[in-house]
């Protein structure tokens, strides 16, 4: 059994008394009312002290001792002696007209900081769903400050009709600065637009990948900011130009070939310069089987070399250098890979220059990922938009104080 007076510790509800405490194996019981005082008529602004009659009312509190707590709170009905009105007495823990303390409240939107759904904090607490999802709805995020850096990237939504939302961070902070329902450029000029011209002329880095709207934003609105993009977009464009073929030579090969070519494919990505000595014999020994793929190999091996340069203007000539070879190959994925690099060189080359690139919207968008798989899904943008922002508002904030 629990003491009394620590429980009243414990609780920290001023002015409570309790009474009894009762508890089973899944919920403390504990029966308190008000200390009594002199209320004033709600109706007349009478000040009275006598009590009309008494009534129980169950509040749900934060669980304790790993079980779910309820206050049984004897309420007094007082009356005015002046008018006649009845009205019950005041408290600072329990909002009007609820059965929840304003601290289970406090206590249910701290437990949504996670990627957990409202269905799991629910059964913890003991409220139906649609409860947990009412008070997590008093949560609402404005539209932020525009950074001096901005990355965008999208992730797949599926929230309100559309397939893919967009996450807008400061890469540099670490802050997700907002969520927005749609990638395309009308509801992004629009989206831009409401920012003041000398906010978005402050923006002097614009990070993104290789969606053309994203290019074409920043063209128009932050007319000051260096585009870059993002070294994990356009690196991976080589990379899939080389898996490409692998894959459609592969067919060309016996089924047992097949099989040792779709379990080493690991090596024939990795740089040839990395791989121990042993893995190198493996990937030659790979190479010898096909043409076609030991060709693609070599382009792949020369486009990774690039990274080796560690500014712009190296980097400028080993990109072009690579795109003149490239370009008439005769392999088609590469030729296709040599046009890409070819329409987006300056926000490549743009990559070589700063460190700042696309990984923490990444990362964001990773735990977006278990958010969404959680919850199978939102429907409601704003509530998905407030949750995301809620999940990361901690950690901005806390991002901030290590700014300082």
């Amino acid at each position: 059994m629990l003491y009394k007076h620590f429980t009243e510790k414990l609780l920290g509800l001023q002015g409570l008394n309790i009474t009894n405490i009762e508890e089973n194996e899944k919920i403390i019981f504990i029966y308190a009312e008000m200390e009594r005082k002199e209320h004033h008529c709600i109706s007349c602004g009478t000040a009275t002290n006598t009590v009309h009659d008494y009534r129980e009312q169950v509040i749900k509190d934060i669980p304790a001792f790993g079980k779910l707590v309820s206050i049984v709170l004897r309420k007094r009905r007082y009356r005015c002696k002046y008018c006649g009105k009845r009205f019950f007495e005041t408290n600072s823990f329990l909002p009007k007209y609820n059965r929840i303390t304003t601290r289970l409240c406090a206590f249910v939107i701290e437990k949504l900081r996670d990627e957990r759904s409202f269905t799991s904090v629910a059964k913890e607490v003991n409220l139906s769903v649609s409860t947990v999802i009412r008070i997590f709805d008093v949560v609402s995020y404005p539209k932020p400050e525009l950074s001096t850096v901005l990355s965008i990237d999208e992730f797949k939504g599926n929230t309100n009709g559309e397939k893919y939302q967009c996450i807008l961070t400061d890469p540099v902070n670490k802050v997700v600065l907002d969520i927005l329902p749609e990638r395309y450029k009308p509801y992004l000029t629009s989206y831009f637009k409401q920012f003041p011209k000398e906010k978005r002329d402050s923006v002097t880095y614009f990070v993104s990948d290789m969606w053309r709207t994203y290019a074409d934003i920043s063209d128009v609105w932050f007319k000051n900011a260096t585009q870059i993009i993002d070294k994990y977009h356009w690196i991976r464009q080589a990379i899939w130009a080389f898996e490409n073929v692998r894959k459609e030579e592969q067919k060309k090969l016996s089924s047992e070939l097949r099989k040792y070519f779709k379990r080493s494919k690991s090596l024939l990505i990795k740089r040839y310069d990395s791989l121990e000595e042993e893995q190198k014999q493996q990937v030659n020994v790979m190479l010898y089987y096909s043409v076609n793929i030991s060709r693609a190999y070599f382009y792949k091996e020369q486009f990774l070399k690039i990274l080796n340069n560690k500014d712009a203007e190296s980097a400028k000539q080993a990109m072009s250098d690579w795109i003149q070879n490239a370009e008439n190959c005769g392999i088609p994925q590469f030729e296709k890979c040599a046009e890409t690099m070819r329409n987006w060189y300056p926000g490549i080359i743009n990559s070589f220059s700063t460190t700042i690139a696309n990984g923490f919207t990444e990362g964001c968008n990773n735990k977006i990922k278990v958010l969404k798989r959680n919850a199978y899904g939102y429907r409601n943008f704003k509530r998905f938009r407030n949750r995301i922002l809620h999940i990361f508002s901690h950690q901005n904030s806390n991002n901030k104080q290590a700014a300082d």
